[in-house]
């Protein structure tokens, strides 16, 4: 099968989650037998093509003149998405499908899909209602617009989580049996080689410390105002304790005034923006990570966590809630309630037999249920679908225009022997 995804981010360019999963999902499509093409934003320096290890990968500028808002930059950025695909496609043949992740590719998705007769599968990852709790503005009422005409635009859709299911049928009235719910998933070689590393946790807490580790953006729906307001009660029930946060984002400068505010910055250490890599040796010598967001349609930082080995505390939103059992192979605390974060994570500190049985449990629940494998495939059945109801709609649209044309030649007879039957009855008058 030859597969499109049309995605603005995809890794050395991380801006949120879509990276890495076009990124993983595409890499286990290629080990399938699939050919996998991305059409995404080039960022720097970045190469116009590369193969990456089998996916095909060919980035776009946007253009010289200035946009005069993020708006209008998506919209010049979807027609050089086109523009792209359609030289790849006049040169290698036309795709079978094509994965759109996201409002900010919908316009090239659908422009492609209109013109080569190519059915789109969408994945909405987040929403923009989701995200704001609510449309308060014309930019996100346009933003959420856009969501509705992709998921319209579109075969099939895809989503994370039965959370994400429910919002897109409250918010866009899709059927039922248009979503697919198909959970991202996290690389289970991740890990390999990478050991705890001593030097590397000295760097940011003592020996003696307990490391809560925060990674993502640094924005509201990721609740990180709530675990600074824990702080207190942890420190007090459990004073040999650090917290980082790692990560960049809008917030920055106003969480660390709450930091000052409450007198804990010699408890809090911000690491600003980690590659993946150093990333990965942080999860490793964490002692536990907390991901106590307000609105999360999945969280792939909490896979990421559990399958290094350390317990992690999410709130109970989400899909976070689908994915964590509390007490079973993570703990849950109230979303946007700092007593119950303090809570959990206090009970971990203490509690070694459930720590020990939470980290066993969630590294077997990611191997078994998280895996690409699994997912790809499920993904691949989907395309399936999509291909299946555009041929359809081929068929139909054939059928039509048969009995369409059929009509016409069976008018066009009556026509002709009308004026026949007219000209031998003026004859006969004669």
């Amino acid at each position: 099968m030859k597969i499109l995804m049309l995605t603005w981010e995809y890794p050395p360019r991380i801006v949120g989650g879509i990276a890495r999963v076009v990124h993983d999902l595409s890499k286990r499509l290629i080990k399938d037998g699939h050919e996998v093409t991305v059409v995404t934003y080039r960022e720097g320096n970045l190469p116009y093509y590369e193969n990456d290890k089998g996916v095909n990968v060919y980035r776009v500028d946007n253009y010289m003149i200035n946009p005069n808002n993020f708006i209008d930059w998506i919209m010049q950025l979807n027609f050089n998405l086109i523009a792209k695909a359609n030289e790849i496609m006049l040169n290698q043949g036309k795709f079978d499908v094509i994965h759109a992740h996201d409002w900010l590719v919908a316009y090239a998705a659908k422009t492609l899909k209109n013109s080569y007769d190519i059915p789109i599968v969408a994945t909405i990852h987040a929403t923009e209602a989701g995200r704001n709790s609510g449309i308060h503005d014309e930019v996100q009422r346009y933003i959420n617009d856009t969501e509705w005409m992709l998921t319209y635009e579109s075969n099939e859709v895809i989503v994370n989580s039965n959370f994400m299911k429910n919002e897109l049928q409250r918010l866009f009235g899709l059927p039922f049996e248009k979503i697919n719910v198909i959970p991202n998933g996290v690389n289970l070689n991740n890990y390999s080689g990478i050991e705890k590393d001593y030097e590397f946790r000295r760097r940011y807490a003592a020996d003696n410390e307990k490391i809560i580790l925060f990674s993502g953006r640094l924005v509201y729906e990721k609740g990180v105002q709530y675990l600074i307001s824990a702080m207190p009660k942890i420190l007090n029930g459990y004073n040999d304790t650090k917290l980082l946060i790692a990560g960049k984002g809008g917030m920055l400068d106003e969480l660390k005034a709450q930091v000052n505010y409450l007198g804990i910055q010699n408890k809090v250490y911000f690491t600003g923006y980690m590659d993946y890599k150093s990333l990965c040796k942080l999860y490793k010598c964490a002692d536990i990570s907390v991901f106590p967001s307000t609105y999360e349609p999945f969280g792939i930082v909490a896979l990421e966590a559990m399958l290094a080995g350390k317990p992690i505390v999410v709130s109970d939103v989400g899909g976070l809630n689908e994915i964590v059992e509390h007490g079973v192979d993570g703990m849950k605390s109230y979303a946007g309630n700092p007593n119950s974060i303090a809570d959990s994570i206090l009970t971990l500190l203490y509690d070694h037999q459930l720590y020990d049985k939470i980290v066993k449990n969630a590294k077997n629940k990611v191997k078994n249920l998280y895996n690409w494998g699994k997912i790809a495939q499920d993904t691949h059945f989907t395309y399936q679908k999509a291909i299946c109801e555009t041929m359809a709609q081929r068929q139909e649209r054939q059928i039509a225009q048969q009995k369409t044309n059929k009509i016409k030649k069976l008018k066009g007879e009556e026509k002709e022997i009308t004026n026949l039957l007219d000209f031998r009855k003026r004859q006969a008058y004669a």
